[in-house]
Parts: C-alpha cells; structure tokens; sequence
C-alpha cells in the first residue's frame, strides 16, 4: 500500500477493527497488498452493523492512477476498472471455505469528484444492472461515509451535504410522477408488466426523496422502502389486476398512496 498516496489526517487503521473470518481476512491481505491500493474497507450490510443470513462479505478497495489485480485473479473472476460503469467500476465476486465475498474497485478521483458534486447539490442517476430506478451518483458518497476501515487509510467520512438534501427531494419526485405517468399509460393497454414495473420504480424513487430529504445516506436500494416508511405499499403489489380499468385503478392507488394526486401532472424537473 503506497503511504505517499495516504491522505494527510482522515481515517487511519494498523489492523482489523473487527473479527473477520479467516478466508475473508486472507481476502483483506491480498487485497491491501496489490500495487496501488490506498485503503480496504468494509461495507454494504455488515459495514453497517445489519446484517442477516443473507448478508455477504462486501470489501472495496480504494486506489489511486491504477492498480494491479494479478494477485486477485487467483481467487477468481476478476472485472477491471470501468467493467460495471462509472459508478460500480469493476471488481470480483468470490466464493470459498463457505464464505461469499464481493470485491468493489473504487477510484477516489473519481469518489471525489462525485463527492465535491454532492457538496453542491449536484448528481446523476446511471442505470445499473440489478437497481430499479437506478444508482444515483452520490452512492459513492453514502459508501464512503458508511464503511469501515479495515487496512490503509482514508479521508474523513463526508456527512450528508445539506445542499444535496436541499435539491435531491423535489428531483426523485420529478422521477417518480413520471414513473406514475407511464404506468398509467401501460394500464391505459393492459399491459401489467409495464405498469407495476413502473408503479414499483416510483416507490423507490419517492424512498429516496424520503431519506435524502432527511439527510440519509441511502447505499442501494436493499430495504429502502422500509427506511423510508413505505413498507404498506408491498401490501398493494400482492394483487395487481389484470383487466385495464381496474389496473389504472391500482396504479392510481399507489399514486395516492405516495402523496400524488392521480389528476396531478408531472413537475418540470429541476436539477439544481
């Protein structure tokens, strides 16, 4: 790990802060030794203290220029920078001695340049493999805030800028009235697919105009619905009828349900 890319103060660590399984600990090692690595951390549920029998082992390494994964294609496939998008990079999902481990690549110029967006109330959504209404740029922010440190070091976490908790509400909200608009259009046809995948969007976009609007970091939508106290519009998608009236019908309940007039029209959006 190049202590000459370290930043100067922030977060430092000489050790696992915590009891890591063996595999998942010889993981932390190669990890932190590859030629470019400033900092590996841990993240996602167990980062934060929530996990469940489902929960895997997230570890993200930070690095700055590039870096060389040789040593980790050992242990697997490995995807290098850029492989999953601007925001998710690239990285490697692992399995061994029962353990389930994803590796994230993140480049902090680029963790810094979004982070100095989010500053000024400023962001992106990207579409991503696996997310509904997509991953919001500032995501880079929420991880960085919300990991824990396990070798190297790190700037300081970034608290939730007010600036972003300022101009992210009323921008998802423009998302999900759109959202509502076009599953009312596909209920117009019939079409229930189209119509409770769009309904099933705009609940998650209004779950982030909730947390953002409380000054939440927010890392995936992994439980969002119920952070936002959304949780009795699963009860809606139990039942989605088929026949055109009455899905237009539904799709108006979810609407309601979410705080949007079925006559209302869609906002202009502003972007901040």
């Amino acid at each position: 790990m190049r202590e000459r890319d370290a930043p100067t103060g922030g977060r430092r660590c000489d050790g696992d802060p915590i009891d890591l399984p063996q595999p998942v600990a010889e993981i932390v090692d190669v990890l932190a030794g590859m030629p470019g690595a400033i900092a590996v951390v841990l993240g996602g549920s167990r980062g934060l203290g929530r996990t469940d029998a489902a929960s895997d082992w997230d570890l993200g390494v930070y690095y700055r220029g590039a870096i060389d994964l040789t040593t980790l294609a050992a242990y697997g496939e490995v995807y290098p920078p850029g492989s999953w998008g601007r925001v998710m990079n690239g990285g490697a999902w692992l399995r061994g001695a029962g353990e389930k481990v994803d590796v994230l690549l993140r480049d902090l110029a680029v963790v810094e340049h979004w982070t100095h967006r989010a500053k000024r109330g400023e962001y992106e959504v990207d579409a991503l493999l696996g997310y509904l209404a997509g991953v919001p740029t500032y995501s880079l922010c929420a991880e960085l805030a919300t990991c824990r440190l396990l070798r190297g070091a790190l700037a300081d976490a970034p608290a939730f800028p007010p600036k972003l908790a300022a101009a992210a509400p009323p921008r998802w909200r423009f998302h999900r009235s759109f959202s509502l608009d076009y599953a009312r259009m596909h209920a117009a046809r019939g079409d229930v697919a189209g119509a409770s995948g769009q309904a099933a969007k705009a609940v998650i976009e209004e779950a982030h105009a909730v947390v953002c609007q409380r000054g939440q970091w927010a890392l995936n939508e992994k439980r969002l619905i119920e952070r936002a106290g959304l949780e009795r519009l699963q009860t809606l998608f139990t039942h989605v009828p088929s026949v055109p009236p009455e899905l237009a019908n539904w799709v108006d309940d979810v609407a309601t349900e979410l705080g949007v007039s079925p006559a209302q029209p869609t906002p202009a959006e502003s972007t901040g």
